[in-house]
């Protein structure tokens, strides 16, 4: 019947009609956006399964879905890889029910290990929820100097004590000073480092919703971060600096700055991202006076018994981690790209 719900995959000619659903879903995020599927085909080669669930030609709830193969970190239906947020957006139960059924069923087909959704609020109480990490945001006060106001004593003085290292930022027309930085950031974390084209795309996909901030001192960059924009939310993403910057307050000044223009071109939300409980990046957003929130990353297994594990704090990654931070930086950049591809 012509008004009853059905799922349908995404299709070329509607990645506007579902931009547009996400851009007016109170739910939706950054990383609900068709660009993604675009993103994970071309930078990585995976398959992607975006559903949308519709009646009488009315959207009524889309699920981005990831398929991801790899002998090393297994065989995962996902949503999405390489984001924090994502999962079911839908205006009704019926269509959120619909969605649910359509990827437990895809992922059965697919005979996967999992489906996992990764969602800002509990939407399935009764399956198995990682509770591995938390997000960080905070609303924007209206002027700059409130922002400023509002950060921990002690974090202030490190943001100014980069102002008086003479430090200043700029954003960038490509990832030419962001990639070194990055890539050589990522090989002292003990983690492979993802290509050049994946960023790149992101460039391509998103134009100015996807920016790259450097903080430099006398020209030289410090420190960069790869941001990104969704409605009145500013997300710095993928940030990185040289071993100088703890020096100069580099990644102080960098995020301080991100907020000053965020705040100064009308964002109302910071969004820190995520990060793993009692981990280094934890502490720093704590100390920007942000309060961690949780995250609900929920599992369908399917031929997995228990839920992924795939993380640096896992101790049967500690050798891997060890040995990497050991390799010379040209190797890493080959070897990286070729991993990071299927961490998600």
């Amino acid at each position: 019947m012509e008004n009853e719900l059905q799922v349908r995959v995404l299709d070329g000619d509607s990645h506007e009609r579902w931009d547009t659903y996400v851009d007016g879903h109170p739910e939706a995020t950054f990383f609900h956006r068709a660009g993604w599927s675009t993103v994970m085909q071309r930078a990585f080669g995976h398959p992607t399964h975006y559903l949308l669930a519709e009646a009488g030609g009315t959207i009524q709830g889309v699920l981005p879905l990831v398929h991801i193969r790899s002998r090393l970190f297994g065989n995962a239906l996902m949503s999405i890889p390489f984001g924090v947020y994502g999962g079911i957006l839908a205006d009704t139960p019926a269509a959120r029910a619909a969605l649910d059924n359509a990827a437990c069923k895809l992922a059965e087909d697919l005979q996967v290990d999992h489906l996992e959704y990764r969602n800002l609020r509990q939407q399935h109480p009764g399956r198995p929820t990682k509770d591995l990490y938390v997000t960080f945001r905070k609303t924007l006060e209206p002027e700059v100097e409130a922002n400023m106001n509002a950060i921990p004593r002690k974090q202030r003085r490190m943001v100014r004590k980069g102002i008086k290292a003479g430090l200043a930022s700029e954003f960038e027309p490509d990832i030419e000073r962001f990639y070194p930085i990055f890539a050589a950031n990522v090989r002292r974390l003990g983690t492979p480092v993802f290509s050049r084209r994946y960023f790149e795309t992101l460039i391509e996909v998103f134009g100015d919703d996807c920016r790259v901030l450097t903080a430099a001192q006398d020209g030289q960059p410090v420190a960069s971060v790869v941001t990104f924009y969704f409605r009145d939310e500013v997300l710095p993403y993928y940030g990185a600096g040289t071993p100088e910057a703890r020096q100069v307050a580099g990644y102080d000044f960098l995020y301080w700055e991100l907020m000053r223009r965020a705040c100064e071109d009308g964002y109302r939300v910071f969004d820190f991202g995520r990060s793993k409980r009692d981990t280094g990046s934890f502490s720093f957003k704590k100390n920007w006076g942000f309060e961690p929130q949780p995250l609900y990353y929920e599992y369908h297994l399917v031929r997995a018994s228990e839920i992924p594990n795939v993380n640096p704090l896992n101790p049967k990654y500690r050798y891997f981690i060890a040995a990497w931070q050991r390799l010379p930086l040209p190797v890493a950049n080959w070897l990286g790209p070729k991993l990071s591809r299927s961490l998600g």
